[in-house]
């Protein structure tokens, strides 16, 4: 079984964003992908143990996102 992440680009606001995921409670933005990814390390392994779920260093992720070559330019 694998964890979905989809995270989006907000243009108005600059920032990443999760926009769906089946990890219960999950919720966050940051700058950069780079930064989402740190927040998610520490994010992902937090709900999962607060929902009861088996917290394991080996949780596969799967994470979608959907954005144009531009705005991907724009947020590094």
């Amino acid at each position: 079984m694998f964890y979905e992440i989809r995270v989006e680009w907000d243009a108005e606001a600059c920032v990443w964003y999760v926009e769906d995921s089946n990890v219960p409670g999950l919720v966050g933005e940051a700058a950069t992908l780079e930064a989402m990814m740190a927040l998610l390390q520490v994010r992902v392994p937090e709900m999962l143990e607060e929902n009861g779920c088996p917290r394991e260093d080996d949780i596969p992720l799967r994470l979608l996102t959907t954005a144009h070559l531009g705005q991907m330019r724009h947020a590094a």
